[in-house]
């Protein structure tokens, strides 16, 4: 009888393989990093094929290393990085070109003209999500006008193009289902949130066919079976990345709210079964859908937090690795004045500039490197807490706690230094795998594994708690320094 849940989480720098058991236990988990291409300045691409390859191999390494076999499995959940975009020939299953990663730039200008026609209005009202180069719209209509012969082979629909999800269900189901969930559509600027469908009138003004797009599945449903190493199992729950989180955190009531502070910082909270509306630069996204019933999210999405860490230490050689990061963070007191805007490819929420660029300011000539790596980690914790605010403005709900996962949510300064300028507690679960646990219960519940919401609550376990410390005229003092710093940083690459 199977007894494990395997979750496939396909993220922006590594893919990995879990492997979960009935009390929501990670059995085995293996990771592996793949090349990140950078063409031009602001450009970011993967190599879809690699990140194929890479998520079968982790996948063959968990089942070799837990002594499992697929028919141990009883469902499949697929989490992934969201927005980056796949164009495929439906033939032969090969890429066109290289996937342009939900952080590349390259349409930004097309965002500016958007604009300029007021179609942004319409995306705005009829998507939830601001115009930008984020979103994979603009990344798609990109690829149909400077690929060689795309847009006339899509439009005799020889070719097929979705986010990650889509392409690694293609490649699992030897290309007999081109699919995604309503949770990565939302994600396109294409997808009606309303309707639950893709929108014509978008599709039209990007000149985008529809035969292009993959079929839109609930989060949590049997979708189709994947072929591995000579047998089946069922593809049975499929989130972006942050959706999944939420649903991971159990966050399963309004108002409930995670971080994941990754390559960015993803801030959701759920707000129910209504589409939200923001005023506060923050946008309306899927939660899950399952059931039959749709949970709709906030969300703020930060472009840069851990990857500023992995800046400091790749580019600039000031840290050996980032579990470093926290002791040289409280090696001194203070920043010293020092605020790092980690820009590097825009100001996503509630800025949404993506002519900022990366900006330190403060440095004096007792400016130390622990000086800059502790204002790297307290960037993290600014931009999240002006997401916080967005998120109360705009639902009326100030969020009583915080959970938080992702890497560097196991440094300790960055969890207290969050509880401090946000003013709320944080909650660190005691699994890391937050994220590819919402997938493993989005196929769990619909394959049977889990009966329900309230049996998955005895899995729930906090690792550790944060309290705020810190004075709110100290609070508001830090962070009035942070907005300062984050004007000097917008517009600059216009």
């Amino acid at each position: 009888m199977p007894n494990h849940i395997l979750a496939l989480d396909q993220g922006t720098t590594s893919s990995r393989a879990i492997l979960f058991d009935h009390e929501g236990n990670v059995r085995a988990s293996a990771s592996q990093e793949f090349k990140q291409y950078y063409p031009q300045p602001g450009w970011v691409e993967h190599d879809a094929e690699e990140i194929w390859q890479s998520q079968i191999a982790v996948t063959q390494r968990v089942l070799a290393s837990s002594h499992t076999s697929v028919q141990d499995i009883a469902a499949i959940g697929i989490t992934n990085q969201r927005e980056s975009v796949v164009l495929w020939d439906r033939a032969t299953g090969k890429p066109l070109a290289r996937a342009i990663v939900w952080q590349c730039r390259r349409t930004a200008a097309m965002c500016d003209r958007i604009r300029h026609e007021g179609f942004d209005r319409t995306l705005r009202e009829k998507t939830g999500l601001v115009t930008d180069a984020y979103f994979s719209g603009t990344k798609i209509a990109w690829l149909l006008e400077n690929v060689p012969g795309a847009r006339a082979r899509a439009e005799r629909g020889e070719l097929a193009c979705g986010t990650v999800d889509a392409w690694l269900i293609w490649k699992l189901t030897r290309g007999r289902l081109h699919a995604t969930d309503v949770s990565n559509a939302s994600r396109t600027l294409l997808f009606n949130i309303g309707s639950l469908d893709w929108d014509p009138e978008i599709l039209s003004y990007f000149a985008i066919p529809q035969s292009l797009l993959p079929v839109v599945r609930p989060s949590s449903g049997a979708l189709g079976e994947a072929e591995l190493f000579g047998s089946r199992a069922p593809i049975a729950g499929v989130a972006g990345d942050q959706q999944a989180s939420l649903f991971g955190h159990q966050c399963f009531q309004p108002g409930n709210v995670k971080n994941t502070y990754g390559t960015g910082c993803f801030l959701l909270m759920n707000t129910g079964s209504d589409v939200p509306r923001s005023e506060s630069g923050l946008i309306a996204t899927v939660g899950w859908k399952r059931n039959g019933a749709t949970t709709y999210a906030l969300e703020g999405s930060v472009f840069i937090a851990g990857a500023a860490v992995q800046w400091l230490r790749d580019e600039m050689g000031l840290i050996k690795d980032a579990a470093e990061s926290e002791k040289m963070a409280l090696a001194v007191p203070d920043t010293g004045a020092v605020y790092f805007v980690p820009a590097f490819v825009g100001l996503g929420a509630p800025h949404w500039d993506a002519y900022a660029r990366g900006t330190i300011l403060g440095l004096t000539r007792g400016s130390n490197r622990n000086h800059l790596v502790r204002a790297a980690l307290e960037a993290m914790a600014y931009q999240t807490r002006a997401v916080l605010d967005c998120m109360s403005r705009d639902s009326g709900i100030r969020p009583e706690v915080l959970r938080v996962d992702g890497g560097a949510a196991r440094n300790n300064f960055v969890c207290q230094f969050q509880a401090d300028i946000a003013g709320i507690p944080v909650e660190r679960t005691a699994t890391e795998e937050s994220t590819a646990l919402g997938a493993a219960y989005l196929a769990g519940l619909a394959s049977g594994f889990w009966k329900d919401e309230s049996e998955l609550g005895r899995h729930l376990k906090i690792g550790r708690r944060f309290e705020p410390t810190m004075s709110a005229a100290r609070r508001e003092e830090l962070y009035a320094g942070w907005q300062h710093a984050v004007e000097r940083a917008k517009g600059w690459a216009r």
